[in-house]
């Protein structure tokens, strides 16, 4: 039984951490997208307002449709996951409400984080015996690191799309050579038959 039928997507762009608040109406979904690097601890945590009778669910899907995380009738809680690749990377709410209930739109406050926010380090510094500035370096330290590969990862990006350009350039180019080259053609054998036909109606000497 399909009990939602519109869907929305908030595209949104997370920093380090991202807090989001959202109405859900009844019988909908609304889905979170971003694209992530390789490798990238993802923490998340939701707060859904109450509506006798109805039930939220949520999934984490990657574009390929694999499920990274799923909880069924939810209201508060936590939930984490690491990125398996590059991707784009989805979160949805649905809304559930049975046919007898008269349906009413739920608050959903969302905040997640990811990289170098996911750390803890004061737990790592006690561990490590490290000094408030040592810690708060080696976070820094991370979080250029984690910059640096964003930026590698865009450049590598740019240099695919640059490819990809001058190849359809070349693509085209050469199909519009072999293109005058058939019209060339087509129009010498048109005139060669015209000329064949007229000669031999003696239209033309």
């Amino acid at each position: 039984m399909e009990f939602w039928s519109p869907c929305f997507y908030i595209f949104t762009l997370f920093v380090a951490t991202n807090g989001i608040m959202f109405n859900l109406p009844p019988n909908t979904q609304k889905c979170l997208r971003e694209e992530l690097q390789q490798n990238i601890p993802v923490k998340g945590e939701y707060d859904i307002s109450e509506a006798p009778g109805q039930k939220v669910d949520y999934i984490v899907k990657d574009s390929k449709g694999h499920t990274l995380s799923q909880k069924e009738d939810i209201n508060k809680g936590k939930f984490s996951f690491n990125t398996e690749s590059y991707d784009t990377y989805e979160i949805c709410f649905i809304s559930r409400v049975p046919a007898q209930v008269r349906g009413i739109a739920q608050e959903v406050t969302l905040i997640t984080k990811h990289g170098v926010d996911v750390k803890d380090y004061a737990s790592y510094g006690e561990a490590a015996k490290l000094k408030p500035i040592e810690t708060e370096l080696q976070r820094l330290e991370d979080l250029s690191n984690e910059i640096v590969q964003d930026f590698a990862y865009m450049r590598k990006r740019e240099e695919e799309m640059r490819d990809t350009n001058e190849s359809t350039n070349n693509r085209v180019l050469y199909f519009s050579i072999f293109s005058m080259f058939c019209l060339l053609g087509l129009a010498t054998w048109q005139v060669l038959y015209l000329r064949r036909y007229f000669k031999a109606k003696k239209l033309i000497e």
